[in-house]
């Protein structure tokens, strides 16, 4: 049973989604389940995890609206403002909501490459483990070595890294990456999605076997035990489809670890979120 770990809805804002620039007129529109239901029928994915775009509270219980009564949107990671003095009355709140199952903040944004071990925003994550959320990390790879501090600081709290920390796969460049992402999945607390690459990639030449060295690192470091599929769709559509995208995950796996083929694409997600899919 497949399970999308990584895709997002959005009503497109252009006051708020400056995100979505020129170059990415496909996606600059209004996405919604009922567009997605058709590209989970046609790739035989049961359900999704709705991952939060925008930084407020309102996102949060935009997803937590779209997922009432749809089976197919099993799980909402949110997002809550980590640094916030009324944190642990909000993330009381949040609890009970059966499908938020943690919560994520826009790293990649930060200009400081250390936001992730402000003292503030760790002691933030740190009460995410009291109430059972989850943490997805997103980062560029300048900001690994803050995010294996971050980790190292929150015993116990479960992670999951967003796009394999989005390697520079247009350039070549991986040492760096490679060396930081081994390290940060020396923690067992850590997952992975894999999702992302086809935008860190050129978005018109890139080729399936072009993410294989980068696969390769994250297969060896994390296990297949603990990588997930993950669209990121409508995002994806900038530089290739649905299945494409998917494809991508698929071939690897049954190349290098078949026997792990239904934990990458789903087991994996069900068991690091705690969702079920109804049959």
């Amino acid at each position: 049973m497949i399970i999308d770990s990584h895709q997002h809805f959005w009503n497109y804002q252009p006051e708020r989604d400056t995100w979505i620039t020129d170059d990415m007129l496909v996606i600059r529109r209004d996405f919604l389940p009922e567009d997605l239901a058709p590209e989970l029928d046609r790739n035989d994915v049961a359900a999704s995890i709705a991952v939060q775009a925008s930084q407020s509270e309102d996102e949060t219980q935009f997803l937590l609206d779209l997922a009432a009564g749809n089976d197919r949107i099993c799980g909402v990671v949110g997002w809550v403002d980590l640094q916030s003095e009324r944190l642990h009355d909000r993330l009381q709140t949040w609890r009970r909501h059966k499908k938020l199952r943690g919560f994520r903040h826009v790293a990649q944004a930060e200009p400081d490459d250390r936001f992730l071990v402000r003292e503030q925003f760790v002691g933030g994550v740190r009460a995410l483990a009291e109430f059972g959320f989850t943490y997805d990390i997103l980062i560029y790879p300048r900001q690994l070595p803050a995010t294996i501090g971050l980790v190292e600081r929150c015993a116990g709290q479960r992670f999951v890294l967003d796009h394999i920390a989005k390697p520079l796969i247009k350039t070549g460049e991986i040492d760096d990456w490679s060396h930081n992402i081994r390290t940060l999945a020396s923690s067992g607390d850590v997952y992975c999605k894999l999702s992302g690459m086809v935008t860190e990639h050129d978005w018109r030449t890139w080729q399936p076997r072009d993410f294989d060295r980068y696969l390769d690192v994250v297969f060896e470091a994390f296990g297949p035990e603990r990588l997930m599929f993950g669209s990121d769709w409508p995002v994806c559509l900038v530089a290739a489809t649905y299945a494409q995208v998917k494809q991508i995950a698929v071939d690897y796996t049954q190349r290098n670890a078949p026997n792990f083929l239904n934990a990458v694409m789903g087991e994996n997600a069900a068991r690091f979120y705690g969702v079920k899919i109804r049959d």
